[in-house]
């Protein structure tokens, strides 16, 4: 069974980068930054805490789209952004945040969200919200979530889309990264952007 969602916008996105010429930077994932809003929600924090974007406001911030009962798709995206993170120096990592939002607020509480979360790293942090809030910020980025049938035991599936948003630390979209991109290529992209970063803020 497909457990994740194709992106609604990913052909239009292959399309423009299939046409554009070669750019400055080289990066694995696909440029959005002309196609994408920037980064705003409200949303509840693993601690149960009601955050807006500006809470990590200075960072580079990866949004994720989720549910920790997830069997796949989320463990192997988290543990490939948790492997891209350990190939960052410890300053470096401190100018990231993974936000892992599950779009299954019945059964991902703030508890559940930060046990799950801490599997993957402090720079991990996990978000949900209510069915409006979710539904806002699911259709600001394009993507669709949807709910599958229980089972005789009550456990259900939930779809979601499966590519990781990159946002600059202004909030300005930057990169969409899809399930080809390993975390190797994702510490890359890191890497590069940070050091866009630091000559920014030398000039």
């Amino acid at each position: 069974m497909i457990r994740s969602v194709t992106l609604l916008f990913a052909a239009a996105i292959l399309v423009i980068v299939a046409g554009c010429g070669a750019g400055e930077v080289d990066y694995h994932g696909h440029d959005i930054a002309p196609l994408m809003p920037e980064l705003a929600y409200t949303l509840t924090d693993e601690n149960g805490e009601q955050i807006s974007a500006g809470e990590y406001a200075g960072k580079l911030r990866l949004l994720f789209f989720g549910f920790t009962s997830c069997p796949d798709i989320c463990p192997v995206t988290l543990g490939r952004l948790k492997g891209a993170l350990s190939a960052l120096t410890r300053e470096q990592r401190d100018k990231v945040r993974v936000l892992f939002v599950s779009v299954d607020p019945e059964r991902d509480t703030p508890t559940k969200l930060r046990e799950y979360t801490r599997y993957f790293g402090p720079e991990v942090i996990g978000l949900t919200g209510t069915q409006k809030q979710l539904t806002a910020l699911t259709k600001r980025y394009r993507v669709t979530y949807g709910y599958g049938e229980p089972n005789d035991n009550g456990f259900y599936d939930v779809s979601h889309s499966s590519g990781v948003f990159v946002f600059g630390p202004d909030g300005t979209p930057r990169l969409l990264w899809n399930q080809s991109v390993t975390g190797d290529q994702m510490a890359a992209d890191l890497k590069t952007l940070l050091g866009q970063l630091a000559d920014a803020d030398a000039d």
